[in-house]
């Protein structure tokens, strides 16, 4: 089970995934219901295309009325319950509102969303949300709206009711259940402790303290001759165009599948983890605001996608906001130039090979990696031993406190 805290808006709710175990009736019941809110948002693709051409407004009161038009003209429609495909209306204006945005800011072509395109039924896995009414729990199973009652695997309970559900369908044809609840902070002892959070290719975090660095496991290249041979078995079996997929190439597929899902929790376990170690240890956390997905363009973009250096960081915040703890987000800017003894900063890069910064200023050696996370806690306000200043010249530092939660 996965637990999420929401960002922005979302910030006071939190999402706890839970198994499913689904029978034959069930899954054809779910399917069914999966068709018609495919169906609902293809017609909407097709009637904001016709909109768009005839110089029309297609806002989510057009599109109820769509549905409401849809629901009394076709039966099969009228068989499945409201509330899925009304939250499917909802996603829809909100993907469309959100492309939308992007192009009237002038955003380049590969930051944009895109507006929302046609679901065909064999490439999309199935995914249907219901909101309080949608949906109930009763005697540890989730009943749907429609008749439909699933029994879910609770590997915990729930804090509170949830207010909404989402059942979807992964890679793997397992279902689940996603239950979004309002957030409880979780309060954990004060310890007094600070941490700075560096991240890295060869080792995923370096912080201030040796006993919490986070090694680089390489869950990835550890699986990689195991897929690279369901692959090469995908490639052989491939249908010509136009020609059903065989049996022994569903079969290869979802090797790959479930090598690259547990690759995923792999990491996942372990980002969490770390995150819960070091949260329990530390009241602040100097954390590198360290955007990972630039690493994508350049040679080390395979090593760096197997560190999951933006999964990590993400737990690691998540978890912080649950404990309550100050987590302080620190601009990477200049963070490996820097010395975090006397603030001197090098006259150029160092280059990934140097693994030792020597600050000319002051005459101090420490390891690079390690100077960088120092640099971290005094950029965030918080002098580490040994430092003689106590702040650093640098941008400002974003604060990741959960709303009502005095800072330290």
């Amino acid at each position: 089970m996965a637990t999420l805290w929401g960002a922005g808006k979302d910030a006071g709710h939190a999402r706890y995934t839970y198994r499913l175990r689904v029978s034959s009736t069930v899954r054809i019941a779910l399917l069914a219901e999966w068709s018609r809110c495919r169906w609902i948002w293809n017609e909407c693709c097709a009637r904001s295309k016709k909109a768009y051409e005839d110089g029309e407004s297609c806002g989510p009161a057009r599109l109820d009325k769509m549905l409401t038009e849809a629901r009394a003209a076709n039966e099969w429609l009228r068989e499945g319950a409201s509330v899925p495909q009304q939250q499917t209306i909802r996603d829809f204006a909100k993907s469309r509102a959100k492309a939308l945005k992007d192009i009237k800011s002038r955003l380049p072509q590969r930051q944009r969303a895109g507006m929302p395109k046609y679901r065909k039924k064999h490439a999309v896995n199935p995914s249907l949300n219901y909101t309080q009414r949608g949906f109930r729990l009763m005697d540890g199973r989730l009943c749907l709206a429609g008749g439909i009652s699933l029994r879910v695997v609770w590997s915990r309970e729930l804090p509170k009711a949830p207010t909404s559900v989402r059942v979807y369908r992964d890679s793997l044809g397992h279902w689940y259940a996603s239950f979004v609840v309002a957030a409880t902070v979780e309060a954990l002892p004060a310890t007094g402790r600070v941490i700075g959070v560096d991240w890295g290719v060869r080792e995923t975090a370096t912080t201030t303290s040796d006993t919490h660095d986070l090694p680089h496991v390489q869950h990835g290249k550890s699986a990689a001759q195991r897929l690279a041979r369901y692959q090469r078995m995908m490639a052989r079996r491939k249908p010509k165009r136009g020609r059903p997929v065989s049996k022994g190439y569903r079969e290869a597929r979802r090797q790959t599948a479930q090598i690259r899902k547990k690759v995923a929790r792999q990491r996942q376990d372990a980002g969490r983890k770390w995150a819960k170690r070091v949260v329990t240890d530390h009241d602040v956390l100097a954390v590198e605001d360290f955007r990972p997905k630039f690493l994508a363009k350049t040679t080390m973009a395979r090593k760096a996608a197997d560190a999951a250096i933006g999964a990590t960081k993400t737990a690691l915040i998540e978890m912080g906001r649950k404990h309550g703890r100050d987590i302080r987000l620190v601009h990477p800017a200049h963070t490996t130039m820097d010395c975090a003894q006397c603030g001197a900063r090098a006259k150029h890069a160092l280059p990934l090979s140097e693994r030792t910064y020597t600050c000319t200023a002051c005459g101090a050696v420490p390891p690079r990696d390690k100077n960088s996370a120092r640099v971290m806690l005094v950029r965030a306000g918080l002098n580490p031993a040994g430092a003689d200043r106590v702040g650093a010249v640098g941008p400002p530092v974003r604060s990741q406190r959960e709303p009502g939660i005095p800072s330290l």
